[in-house]
This record gives C-alpha cells, sequence and structure tokens, in this order.
C-alpha cells in the first residue's frame, strides 16, 4: 500500500543512468529490428520535466516491447541493487489509466537508437493526478506544483484546459475525488502556488506518518477502500494531540483565505 523502497529514492540524475542502461541491457537481448518505447507516467515524469520535484520511489510507465524487456529491467535492478518491478506497467490496472495516454504523450529521449522514452503532456498529467488524488503520497502536491512552474515561466495552465484534458482522458461526466476538486478550487481562487504547495506537501507527509502509524498498530487493517477514512479520523482523534485540520479542512481554509485577500 505504501513505498517500501526508500532506501532506493530515484532521482532526475540516477533515472536517466537507469534508462541508459536499459536501452543497453534490452539491446543486447533483443537486437536492433525491434525498437521499444516507454512512456513515463506519475512522478518519473514529473521529475524529467520539472525541478519542485526531488525524487520518487518506482517508475510507473506504458511499455510497449519485446518480452526480452522484462529481463532488461531485471539486470538493470541487479546491477543496481533497485527493487524488483522498479519500473512497471501497474498503474493500467488503476482508475487513473486512460488508453488515450499514449496519444497525449510527448517525446523525451532516445536511448541506444532503440528505446524512445516520452512523457505525458501537463494537462494530461494533471488529469491524472487529479484522477488519483490520494493524500498521502505526492498527487495532490504534483498537480500544485506543475501548475507553479508553469506560473513562473509565463505559460500558466487555465482550469479549463485542465478539464477537458480530464474529460478526454475520462469522459464527458467523469467525476474527480471530492479532495481534487476541492484542490482546483483553492488553487484556481489565488494561484498562490509556493504557499499551497508547502502547505499540501506538509499535509501529505503527515498522511503518510499516520498510515504507517496504523498499519503497524492494525496489521492488514489497511484497505484501499478505507484509506481516507483513516486518515481523516487520526488526525482528527490522535491521542493526546489537538485536534488538527483536515486536508480538506485546510483546501477550504486556503480558498477562503484567497477570497478574502481578492475583496
Amino acid at each position: 500500500m505504501l513505498p517500501d523502497n526508500v532506501l532506493h529514492p530515484i532521482t532526475r540524475a540516477n533515472l536517466n543512468e537507469y534508462l541508459k542502461d536499459l536501452a543497453k541491457e534490452f539491446r543486447k537481448l533483443n537486437g536492433t529490428k525491434t525498437p521499444a518505447e516507454i512512456i513515463l507516467i506519475g512522478g518519473a515524469a514529473v521529475l524529467v520535466r520539472y525541478g519542485f520535484r526531488d525524487l520518487t520511489y518506482d517508475v510507473d510507465a506504458i511499455i510497449v516491447a519485446s518480452s526480452a524487456m522484462k529481463d532488461a529491467i531485471s539486470r538493470v535492478s541487479n546491477k543496481h541493487g533497485l527493487p524488483h518491478g522498479w519500473l512497471n506497467a501497474d498503474f493500467k490496472r488503476t482508475d487513473s489509466y486512460s488508453d488515450k495516454l499514449s496519444e497525449v504523450s510527448v517525446y523525451y529521449r532516445t536511448f541506444s537508437n532503440i528505446m524512445t522514452i516520452r512523457t505525458v503532456a501537463a494537462e494530461y498529467l494533471l488529469a491524472m493526478k487529479l484522477k488519483s488524488g490520494r493524500q498521502y503520497k505526492n498527487d495532490l502536491s504534483d498537480i500544485v506544483g506543475v501548475l507553479w512552474e508553469h506560473q513562473k515561466s509565463g505559460e500558466p495552465l487555465s482550469r479549463k484546459a485542465v478539464e477537458n484534458a480530464f474529460a478526454k482522458l475520462y469522459g464527458v461526466g467523469a467525476v474527480m475525488p471530492e479532495t481534487s476538486h476541492k484542490l482546483l478550487d483553492a488553487v484556481y481562487a489565488d494561484e498562490d502556488y509556493e504557499s499551497l504547495f508547502r502547505r499540501i506537501r506538509e499535509s501529505e507527509l503527515e498522511s503518510k506518518e499516520l498510515l504507517l502509524e496504523f498499519e503497524r498498530n492494525y496489521p492488514g487493517k489497511l484497505k484501499a477502500e478505507n484509506i481516507d477514512g483513516v486518515i481523516e479520523s487520526m488526525k482528527r482523534n490522535r491521542a493526546a494531540a489537538p485536534q488538527k485540520e483536515s486536508l480538506l479542512d485546510r483546501l477550504e481554509e486556503a480558498k477562503r483565505e484567497a477570497t478574502d485577500a481578492k475583496n
């Protein structure tokens, strides 16, 4: 449920090293006739395109390659001491997957003239993060971070563009999680992305800590369907601690502060 490979963080620098070695191993196993394409999703896509995020713990991807790629991934894992499945397509079983992701991907790099790496265009990356909307990972802070960097570059992403991307990937009328919707309300109310980024990241780290505590106290009781409830309950009822605001409370507060400032 939570990343267990914290001793092997993947950074922008070593990700490129791993991908370079992966291409070499794939070429050895596969030859040069059949190329491979890998589309980086999630945290890895954020790493290679933006500067606000330092690391991730695995590489989610769409992998289009011969069966030799599986062995190549294992060889890189063994060479660098990476967890099994450091690069995987498991996210295809999650709600954030869409079969339209390939067509909205953008070119990143080619390694060894055999393996092309692509990432996801910004508004679609945001749409995926909104669809997932996990409070205990980097989903919400990644959304704010991407918007923040586009704002600084002078090429801001409009809410309409993000919502249109969400509809394209998941269908018109698709519903995003409540936390994600409230985040959009807060972030577009004022666009003080830097302040909101820091507040959301702090809340995500707190949520992760609380889930780890819950898992220690109640092994096997944490399920995908009860994670948000556990987080909110523990934040409000942590023993001998003052009552804490939930993330939804913080987003509501951020929106109110932005509205008050405008008025």
